[in-house]
C-alpha cells in the first residue's frame, strides 16, 4: 500500500516530463561533521519497473529504518545506479562552510552539488539550448536538459539552491525519489562520521553520528571541540554547559 502511495505522488509530478529528481540532506542538526546532500534521478519507466513495484514498498524516510534497512537499500541503490536505471548525486557541506553560511546556506551547497553531479552523470544539460546557436544536427537526438525534469526536495523551499524545484514538507516519507534520496545521504553520511571515529576515538562518533548525545557532549566538554566540530552550534553547550543544546537548535 505504501508503495502505490510513494509511485503514485511521485507519478502525478511527472506529466510531460522525462523523470524526477528527489533532494534530501543529513547531519542538519549535528554539532560535528559536515551536511551531506544527495539526489537521486529517476525516469518515468523506472516508476513502472518490476523492481520498483517488488521494492519500493521497503523505501522510506531513512530516519524511521533500522541501520541494517538502510545499509541493505543503499546496496540495492548503488546496483541500479550501475545498471544506468537511476543516477545518483552526492554533496557536502563543510564545516568551515557552516561556519561561514551557516547551516542553511551550507545544506543548500551540498545539495546544489548533489544536483549537478547528477546533471553530470546523466549528462542533463542545466539550460535549454540557444536555438539561435545551439541547433542539432538533422539526425541526431535532442539532449535532455533539466526544463525536461523536476526537483523535488525534502523541507521547504531552498532560495540559493540555484535550480527551480518544487519543496515537499515531509517529503522523504512522501516522494519515493526524495526517500531514496534521504537513504543515499544518511548511510553516506554515517560512513564519513564512523570513519571520523578513528581519528577523533574520544567523541563517540560512530555511535553518536556527531549530534548532541549524552556521551558526545561531555567529550567535547572534558576534551575541548576539534576542527571537525561546528563552532556556531558548539557556543551554547560550551558557555552553559548545563542547557539542552538538541532544544537550542530544535533537533
Amino acid at each position: 500500500m505504501k508503495s502505490h502511495r510513494l509511485r503514485a505522488y511521485d507519478r502525478k509530478h511527472l506529466k510531460n516530463l522525462i523523470g524526477l529528481i528527489g533532494v534530501d540532506e543529513a547531519g542538519r542538526g549535528a554539532l560535528a561533521g559536515p551536511v551531506v546532500a544527495a539526489a537521486v534521478a529517476a525516469r518515468a519507466d523506472f516508476y513502472d519497473s518490476e523492481w520498483c513495484k517488488r521494492n519500493a514498498s521497503n523505501i522510506n524516510d531513512s530516519k524511521l529504518l533500522t541501520l541494517e534497512q538502510r545499509e541493505e537499500l543503499y546496496g540495492k541503490l548503488r546496483w541500479l545506479e550501475r545498471e544506468g536505471r537511476i543516477f545518483i548525486g552526492v554533496g557536502r557541506g563543510s564545516v568551515s562552510e557552516i561556519e561561514d553560511h551557516n547551516i542553511l546556506g551550507a545544506t543548500q551547497i551540498a545539495m546544489k552539488r548533489a544536483v549537478e553531479e547528477i546533471l553530470e552523470t546523466a549528462n542533463i544539460l542545466p539550460h535549454d539550448p540557444d536555438p539561435l546557436f545551439d541547433q542539432v544536427p538533422v539526425g541526431e537526438k535532442a539532449p535532455e536538459t533539466l526544463s525536461s525534469w523536476k526537483i523535488l526536495v525534502d523541507g521547504k523551499p531552498m532560495k540559493n539552491l540555484g535550480y527551480s524545484h518544487d519543496a515537499v514538507v515531509k517529503g522523504d516519507s512522501t516522494a519515493l525519489c526524495i526517500a531514496m534520496a534521504s537513504i543515499v545521504a544518511k548511510v553516506t553520511r554515517d560512513r564519513i562520521m564512523m570513519a571520523l571515529d578513528c581519528e577523533y576515538p574520544h567523541y563517540d562518533l560512530a555511535s553518536s553520528k556527531g549530534y548532541a548525545t549524552v556521551l558526545h557532549r561531555t567529550a567535547i566538554l572534558e576534551n575541548g571541540p576539534t576542527d571537525i566540530h561546528r563552532p556556531l552550534f558548539l557556543r551554547k553547550l560550551l558557555e552553559e554547559p548545563g542547557e539542552d543544546v538538541q532544544e537550542e537548535f530544535g533537533f
